[in-house]
């Protein structure tokens, strides 16, 4: 049975007349997952969407037993229709001259298209910026920063203004493999009758073709992450921010590795998830920020062996794929930390956002050319720090054990909003782990929204007020939103963290960890020199079995999933 049956909910059926006969035999096995949480019968949103497919699913429906479309296809098709409107907002950025061969057709980004048509991406001028048009190898070609008069910069400590593919090793070899494919496809178009592409657009879409395959392994992960909650996982595969960011820069590629990281982890391959870390790293920083909630976790259940085992591979995992470049060509190898460092406060920052209303110089006024902004990475770090304490000493004290991805989502959180820089594509670091952390799908959705709705101001300002664009303020304001709503996902984690009766994943107690792995219902098992306050506020835990009781008794039939 499918959607349909709801209207007769609650209904007793008439027992069938004497000599009935199904109009089709019976399954033989008519096991039901029963378990499997259901938007359309306990969510506002899902029930509204529900309506478009004939309503919510049926009370006497076998769920889980579809052959074909199963909740899993059915979020990856939808993944392909978000990433097919992401290409759309590409698209008008991937208009070419008509003119001469492949190779010598340019995408037209005159009048500042990429602005006023909201498509800009950054892989198309990095075709040209990095050198990947002559076809040179990263990391080992360089060239000369210059200024708009087309003379080198004057570099504040008087050295040569020399650039480097400012991308770690993994994520500039795939820009290097996809340039070589679109240099094949161009040389193909001289010897065979295909169609005339401009061979910056074809990097552009073996690039994207990538980056969405990536995407679709993040929605899966996520998916099977999830447990009985499998649904949640439609908010990544329709995320807001797929639309426009997914192909902005090559983010998606780190996303998935630290996705598949966690999925690993919760089936216990720690040996897998240490890999995924460190590739992750190698294509983009921020999966390392895995292993700081990993080792909270460990420290209170006593699991360091598996933690140990994880931290180990990825730092292996991480060398086999550096050492070759760091051996070969450490100067370019070395470029992205070296810029990283000599960045100043970005655009998206919160940092820049005090400064547009207010007038504030920020932490390093008056920097020459490359100068590093010692106090801003100063700052940064320090802010970082303190909040990885406090997010430290609510996992260990907290009278339920945090769920894995509660913990990543602070961490990563935190990271972007005390980092000097917050690109529009970091926003996607965040998509996977809200999800899990915090399943509420209208407040994710509202969140996602605004996120994404930053780039429309972004790019207006870019354009420049003087053509009739934005002023600044007006995107500040849209970031500073960006960053409440961050702050207010934030502040629901960690209250669902201190009052774990509320968290919707947990079912009631019914459910402890899903991405857990070892963690998953292990008890606390801190090491004997953790002092006291570190330590599980035992305490608090009748005081949240009592709350979680009076609850129940409060909560209509229809279950925890009914309060979003």
């Amino acid at each position: 049975m499918t959607a349909g049956d709801h209207k007769g909910a609650g209904v007793v059926s008439p027992a069938p007349p004497a000599g009935f006969v199904s109009p089709a035999p019976l399954a033989e096995d008519r096991r039901s997952d029963d378990g499997r949480d259901m938007p359309s019968r306990n969510d506002v949103l899902g029930a509204a969407l529900a309506q478009t497919v004939g309503g919510p699913v049926g009370r006497h429906a076998l769920i889980g037993r579809s052959r074909f479309w199963t909740p899993l296809r059915v979020m990856l098709l939808i993944g392909v229709v978000f990433l097919a409107l992401g290409y759309s907002t590409k698209a008008a950025c991937l208009q070419s001259t008509d003119t001469g061969t492949a190779a010598q057709r340019v995408a037209n980004w005159e009048n500042q298209r990429a602005y006023y048509s909201l498509c800009y991406s950054d892989t198309v001028p990095l075709y040209t910026a990095e050198l990947l048009n002559q076809g040179k190898f990263p990391y080992k070609s360089s060239w000369m920063e210059k200024d708009g008069d087309g003379k080198p910069h004057v570099v504040w400590d008087g050295s040569e203004p020399v650039r480097y593919m400012e991308y770690p090793v993994l994520t500039g070899i795939y820009q290097y493999l996809s340039m070589s494919l679109a240099k094949t496809y161009s040389a193909l178009t001289t010897v065979a009758s295909v169609p005339l592409v401009a061979e910056v657009v074809m990097f552009f879409n073996i690039s994207a073709f990538g980056l969405a395959l990536a995407w679709l392994v993040t929605v899966w992960a996520t998916a099977l992450l999830a447990g009985r909650r499998i649904w949640d996982a439609a908010l990544v595969a329709a995320s807001p921010l797929v639309i426009f960011q997914i192909f902005t820069n090559f983010d998606a590629l780190a996303v998935a590795c630290a996705t598949g990281a966690l999925l690993a982890w919760s089936r216990r391959r720690t040996t897998l998830t240490g890999v995924l870390i460190g590739i992750g790293v190698a294509l983009k920083l921020y999966p390392l920020l895995l292993l700081g909630p990993l080792l909270v976790l460990a420290l209170r259940t006593g699991r360091m062996r598996e933690f140990t085992r994880t931290a180990v591979a990825a730092v292996v995992a991480w060398l086999v794929v550096n050492l070759p470049i760091l051996v070969l060509f450490p100067r370019g190898w070395s470029e992205f930390f070296r810029l990283n460092a000599r960045r100043g406060d970005d655009m998206d920052s919160i940092y820049n956002v005090v400064k547009s209303f207010t007038g504030w110089q920020g932490f390093d006024p008056g920097l020459g050319f490359w100068e590093p902004p010692t106090v801003t990475n100063a700052v940064t770090a320090v802010l970082f720090a303190l909040c990885c304490a406090g997010i430290g000493y609510l996992a260990l004290t907290a009278a339920q054990r945090p769920r894995l991805a509660q913990l990543a989502f602070l961490v990563v959180a935190a990271f972007l909003l005390t980092n000097k820089v917050w690109s529009p594509q970091f926003s996607l670091w965040l998509v996977p782990l809200a999800v899990l952390a915090l399943p509420h799908r209208r407040i994710l959705l509202a969140w996602m929204t605004i996120d994404a709705l930053v780039w429309v101001p972004r790019m207006l300002y870019l354009y420049g007020e003087q053509n009739r664009g934005l002023p600044e303020q007006w995107f500040t304001a849209t970031v500073l939103l960006r960053d409440i709503a961050v702050v207010a996902l934030v502040v629901l984690v960690i209250r669902q963290i201190r009052r774990p009766e509320l968290d919707l994943v947990r079912h009631r107690g019914a459910v402890d960890d899903p991405a857990g792995g070892v963690f998953d219902r292990a008890p606390d098992n801190p090491p004997s020199w953790l002092p006291a306050w570190l330590r599980p506020r035992r305490h608090s835990l009748a005081d949240a079995a009592a709350a979680a009781g009076r609850d129940d008794h409060r909560r209509p039939e229809r279950g925890v999933g009914a309060v979003d």
